[in-house]
């Protein structure tokens, strides 16, 4: 069980919730990171005293190494900030950080010998590869903070072996616009893409959900933490947000992982994996719930899944390259220069722009990104 943590994106919905957990448990918080958001990070270091604390944005940096100026707390500035404090030997690393900007941390958490909690799908969408090989030459351990991968990972607790598995199943809350046709989202506004109907997270994340980006990169994610191929993992739209994800096994037996929808379960369970301990989320009550319900997901109207798809099938760089054009559309919405559906058409269009390869280094990892995220811009600006 881990007894020492650093949180990567300390800030965040799943870094905050990641540091209650902590305290509820007693582990000692050795490193924080933020991209900006000294206040915040500020009454953390306050109050669970990091040996150090970085945050992304320089100028936000400098604040912070004045306000807290009074602790024992080390700041750090930057990149290599953040990814020094990701060295910093905890038993494991918790990485929130939004969007491939957690891929360099992440590895750098795995050189330095931490398991890795990941929050952060981007990493393994990005570099999938990379990172499990990095993992298995270090053998340390990555255990899912998403809410489908951690019911995927419990689910398949007592599995003898893939030979086992039929299929992956994740489920989808299907965001603010189920039920709608793509007709009817043309002119949807950023506050209509933000109201998500069961989960409080980040906005980056919240639109991701909205087209359904999200799911995809799910998938994705899904094929690289349990070996499994894209056309073995299935989507279901679950609108209550109960049953987190589910195995079905050869024999035609579904094993699912049922909870109210609150990460602290997850996080814990990352965190103290393979036992389990009291938690401060509500218990379940089925028959408050009553009824369950599970729909296809409309492919059409939410195009980026099977973009997502096609692009883990594809392999290579092909993924990188459509999460890149996701992150710069995403943002792009919601700083108002685009229309939602331009998110799945920038998706689709990096299709054109990526290297055709069987193998990558990190290098074109990253410089396929900083392509995609230029082409994105220059098609729909």
């Amino acid at each position: 069980m881990t007894k020492t943590l650093a949180v990567l994106g300390s800030t965040g919905s799943i870094g905050v919730q990641a540091l209650e957990v902590a305290e509820l448990m007693g582990f000692e918080v050795q490193a924080l990171t933020a991209n900006s958001r000294t206040d915040i990070i500020e009454e953390q270091i306050r109050k669970f005293a990091p040996k150090i604390a970085a945050v992304a944005d320089e100028k936000a940096a400098a604040d912070l190494k004045i306000r807290v100026a009074d602790t024992s707390t080390k700041i750090l500035a930057g990149k290599q900030g953040v990814e020094e404090c990701a060295r910093c030997g905890a038993d494991t690393v918790l990485n929130s950080i939004v969007g491939i900007a957690g891929l360099a941390p992440t590895l750098a958490a795995i050189d330095a010998g931490s398991n890795i909690a990941l929050a952060n799908k981007e990493t393994l969408v990005a570099g999938g590869k990379i990172v499990l090989d990095a993992a298995e030459k270090k053998g340390i351990s990555i255990l899912p903070v998403d809410s489908e991968h951690s019911a995927i990972f419990q689910s398949l607790q007592g599995c003898q072996g893939k030979s086992q598995i039929k299929r992956l199943i994740l489920t989808a809350s299907g965001g603010p616009f189920f039920g709608k046709k793509k007709e009817e989202l043309e002119n949807v506004t950023i506050e209509q893409a933000l109201n998500h109907p069961n989960w409080s997270m980040g906005a980056k994340i919240t639109i991701d959900s909205a087209t359904m980006m999200n799911k995809g990169l799910e998938l994705i994610e899904a094929a690289w933490l349990f070996g499994m191929k894209a056309a073995d993992i299935d989507i279901l739209v679950h609108r209550q947000s109960i049953v987190h994800s589910l195995v079905e096994y050869v024999d035609n037996s579904v094993i699912a992982q049922l909870g109210v929808p609150d990460m602290r379960i997850p996080i814990q369970y990352a965190l103290t994996y393979p036992d389990r301990f009291v938690s401060p989320v509500k218990q379940l009550d089925l028959a408050q719930a009553a009824t369950l319900t599970f729909e296809k997901p409309d492919y059409e109207t939410f195009a980026c899944i099977n973009l997502c798809r096609k692009a883990f099938e594809m392999g290579g760089l092909y993924p990188a390259a459509v999460n890149a054009a996701n992150e710069k559309a995403n943002e792009l919405f919601r700083n108002g220069k685009i229309r939602f559906l331009d998110i799945p058409r920038a998706v689709e269009a990096a299709f054109d722009y990526t290297a055709d390869v069987s193998d990558y280094t990190l290098e074109q990892v990253f410089e396929t990104d900083s392509l995609i995220r230029s082409e994105t811009e220059r098609l729909f600006i």
